[in-house]
């Protein structure tokens, strides 16, 4: 029992410096924000600090990585469903992370932020590296599933799911420019939507489904970003 509670602490106050930061990273900023200001908002030591995280990017690491459990959480019973077909469950997916997104807005603006800042290529090789972790599962479950439906034209649901999300990753990045640039006013919505359309065209042609089978993203996650 001792063991069970002393685990339970544990989580309880990792994640309390996880909440500590997040709303830094999001209020200041990641570059702005110090480990002394996540010490003091929790009157905690650094010794209880290095007990749980070795570095700041290591705490960053940990706030995205929570978000990204917590994205998961929300489509197992998606994933789970067998009655499903592979195609409206791999919209159902992409659907549920742009929803998830959206109501952690904040968070992602900041994550785009370190993204995007060029003395930040450690921590983005590793979030680029945990989305592979996460994404290329699932999605092989989801290729494997339509290949048996016959709805999906592949060879390697694995080796497919690995394109799948290396084709995810470079269109997150042409979202970030292309929202940076909507703010500057320096491209059009028409152009938005051109983007978001051949993303998903690349995405049928790899599946082998007919174009215009697939809404991997909606109008309004689109109006809702890029608006």
């Amino acid at each position: 029992m001792a063991r069970t509670v002393n685990a339970t602490l544990r989580t309880v106050r990792r994640d309390a410096f996880l909440d500590v930061a997040q709303r830094l990273v999001q209020t200041k900023g990641y570059e702005a924000m110090s480990i002394q200001d996540v010490l003091t908002e929790l009157e905690a030591s650094k010794g209880a600090f290095y007990h749980y995280f070795d570095s700041k990017q290591a705490l960053l690491e940990a706030v995205v990585e929570r978000f990204a459990d917590g994205a998961m959480a929300g489509l197992a019973p998606v994933l789970a469903d067998p009655n499903l077909p592979a195609l409206r469950k791999l919209e159902k997916v992409f659907a549920g992370i742009a929803r998830w997104k959206a109501d952690q807005k904040e968070l992602v603006l900041a994550i785009m932020e370190v993204w995007n800042s060029d003395g930040n290529a450690i921590v983005r090789e590793k979030l680029r590296r945990l989305t592979e972790r996460i994404m290329v599962p699932l999605l092989s479950m989801v290729v494997r599933q339509g290949v048996n439906e016959g709805a999906f034209l592949v060879d390697s649901p694995d080796e497919t799911a690995t394109v799948l999300v290396s084709l995810m990753e470079g269109f997150q990045q042409q979202a970030s420019d292309l929202f940076i640039a909507r703010q500057a006013g320096t491209v059009t919505f028409e152009e938005v939507r051109r983007s978001v359309a051949a993303n998903t065209e690349a995405f049928e042609r790899i599946l082998g489904v007919p174009k215009g089978s697939l809404t991997l993203t909606s109008e309004q996650t689109l109006h809702f970003w890029f608006g």
